[in-house]
C-alpha cells in the first residue's frame, strides 16, 4: 500500500510540473500542420503558432516546398553526427518520421532554448519551431517539446472558407477556380486549376496578395508597376506588352501584361498583373494563362479582381 501510494504521489507531481498535452492537434488557421500544443500555449497573435501569455515561449508553424524536407533528411543522414555541437534527432509522427535539432542561443540579452523540426506532408515539407526562455526551461523541458513534435499531424486540405477569412481583403469571386492554396498565411493566396502536384502553370491561374509598398506620387506609379511585374516568381524570358493605369473600383491601379515563359516546361504564358494602390501598401493581383488559354482565361482574372474588397 505504501508503495502504491509512493508512485501515486510522484505521478502527481510530475504532472504539477510538467504541461501536459491537450487532447487533440490545433491547426493554426490557414495551415495543413497541426500539433497537440502543451498546456499554457494559446494562438498567437502576431505569427501563425502558439505562445504563452506573456509571449515568453513561442512556437512558429509554418510550410516549406516539399523539397526541404528530402533536403534535411539526406543532411541528417549523410553526417549523423551533426555540426558545430548540434546532433539531428528523429521522432515518429502521424506524418512520418520527422528530424529535429536542439540548441541554445540568446534573443537579445535572454538565453533561449530552440527546437526546430520538419517533416514530411507530400506536397510540401511540414515544419515547427519552439522558443523557450531560460526561465520557462523547467517547465517547458527538452522532454515536453519532444512530446509535443510527435503529437504532429497534416491535412491534405484546408477549407475554402478558413484560407480566405486569413486574407486582409475579401475574394467575393473565385470564378470557377479549383483549387485555392495559401502562400503566406494572412498575406497571399493562388487560386488555380492545377494543383501543387502537376504544377500550376500548365492551366490559368492567379496570385492575390499585399505588396507593403506604395508609390508616393501618382508620376511614379508606372515605373513601380513595371519594376513590380519584373519580380513575378516562375516567369522567364519576360517581355512587357503593355503597362497603363485605370481605376479598379473607382480606386487608383495599373495594368501591366507580359509574354513570357513559365515552368518546367517552359509553358509560354501572358500574364497580367493588376495593382491597387492605396495607404501604406498596394493590392498586387496577378493571372496567368498559357497563351493559347488567355481569351477563355482573362475575363475570369477580372471577375476576381472585381469581386476583391478590403476588409
Amino acid at each position: 500500500m505504501m508503495r502504491i501510494r509512493l508512485i501515486f504521489t510522484l505521478a502527481l507531481l510530475v504532472s504539477a510540473i510538467s504541461p501536459a498535452l491537450a487532447a487533440d492537434p490545433v491547426f493554426p488557421p490557414g495551415t495543413r500542420v497541426g500539433i497537440t500544443p502543451l498546456v499554457g500555449l494559446s494562438r498567437a497573435k502576431t505569427f501563425v503558432g502558439f505562445e504563452t501569455e506573456d509571449q515568453g515561449v513561442k512556437v512558429l508553424v509554418a510550410e516549406l516546398p516539399a523539397d526541404a524536407y528530402s533536403e534535411v533528411m539526406n543532411a541528417f543522414k549523410n553526417n549523423p553526427a551533426g555540426a558545430g555541437g548540434i546532433k539531428p534527432e528523429s521522432i515518429e509522427t502521424a506524418a512520418g518520421l520527422a528530424y529535429y535539432t536542439i540548441e541554445t542561443g540568446k534573443d537579445g540579452a535572454t538565453t533561449v532554448r530552440r527546437y526546430s523540426m520538419i517533416l514530411p506532408g507530400g506536397t510540401f515539407s511540414g515544419y515547427i519551431a519552439v522558443q523557450v526562455p531560460e526561465n520557462a526551461s523547467k517547465i517547458y523541458t527538452d522532454d515536453a517539446i519532444r512530446q509535443m513534435f510527435a503529437s504532429a499531424v497534416v491535412r491534405k486540405e484546408v477549407p475554402v472558407e478558413e484560407q480566405l477569412a486569413q486574407m486582409p481583403f475579401k475574394i467575393g469571386e473565385l470564378s470557377g477556380f479549383k483549387n485555392v492554396r495559401t502562400l503566406a498565411v494572412g498575406g497571399a493566396i493562388v487560386l488555380a486549376d492545377g494543383d501543387e502536384a502537376s504544377g500550376f502553370e500548365a492551366a490559368p491561374f492567379m496570385v492575390v496578395g499585399i505588396v507593403g509598398a506604395t508609390p508616393t506620387q501618382p508620376e511614379d506609379r508606372g515605373r513601380f508597376a513595371q519594376q513590380a511585374a519584373t519580380t513575378i516568381p516562375g516567369v522567364r524570358e519576360a517581355r512587357i506588352t503593355m503597362s497603363e493605369p485605370l481605376r479598379i473600383d473607382g480606386t487608383p491601379g495599373y495594368e501591366t501584361r507580359i509574354d513570357a515563359v513559365s515552368g518546367k516546361d517552359n509553358t509560354p504564358v501572358t500574364v497580367v498583373q493588376w495593382l491597387r494602390f492605396g495607404g501604406q501598401s498596394s493590392l498586387r493581383i496577378i493571372g496567368s494563362a498559357p497563351r493559347e488559354q488567355w481569351t477563355k482565361a482573362f475575363p475570369r482574372f477580372r471577375a476576381v479582381r472585381d469581386g476583391i474588397q478590403p476588409r
